[in-house]
């Protein structure tokens, strides 16, 4: 049973010949982050995630960005992922569930999770043009998938509609920190599940 009191900091590494990914979380952070990964758009989405959730990220990711963007941005889903099932740890004491509707001008975003200790993702996002600045609007997708696999909650995101490719992203990440920050807030010190554990 987790210490209400106890830090909840969370570490993880990745070492491939595509990417070398370095990061660590704070569950009972304020939002700061400090995310340096090589690709700018995915750095101002996580540091939005960071602000919104109240999650304290730590993200150094040196990737093969001169081939595409691809590898660095799946596997700091991957590394991110790891490193919040490690905060997690027992699971206990968290609020579990979370939901969010995030604006962004035009575009508006809905997102719903469930810290359950099970990897699944359900992304449904139409219609964007395929860039972001130089950033391809797919790879957000393939980042969501990463993360809550890794990270062991369901997460559900949907575009309930947008034109402008950074705003419906910028929405999406919005969404998922609001999601985030209900889930990991502190609530009594029990395993919030009926069969006694989440794994």
């Amino acid at each position: 049973m987790t210490h209400m009191g106890a830090a909840r900091f969370g570490n993880s590494e990745r070492d491939t010949l595509e990417t070398r990914i370095n990061v660590q979380v704070n569950l009972d952070g304020d939002g700061s982050a400090r995310v340096v990964t090589g690709v700018p758009f995915l750095d101002h989405m996580l540091t939005s995630l960071s602000k919104h959730s109240g999650i304290d990220l730590n993200i150094e990711a040196h990737g093969d960005t001169e081939i595409d963007d691809h590898h660095t941005v799946e596997d700091v889903g991957i590394t991110l992922g790891r490193a919040l099932r490690d905060a997690f740890a027992d699971r206990a004491g968290i609020g579990r569930f979370g939901s969010a509707y995030a604006p962004m001008d035009e575009s508006l975003a809905r997102a719903v999770v469930d810290i359950s200790g099970r990897g699944y993702c359900v992304y449904r996002v139409e219609g964007l043009l395929p860039y972001a600045g130089n950033f391809q609007t797919y790879l957000a997708g393939h980042f969501f998938r990463s993360l809550a696999h890794e990270a062991g909650m369901a997460l559900h995101v949907e575009l309930l509609y947008g034109a402008d490719p950074h705003h419906s992203l910028e929405a999406i990440f919005k969404a998922v920190a609001l999601a985030l920050r209900q889930a990991v807030a502190r609530a009594g010190s029990d395993v919030p599940s009926t069969k006694g554990v989440l794994d």
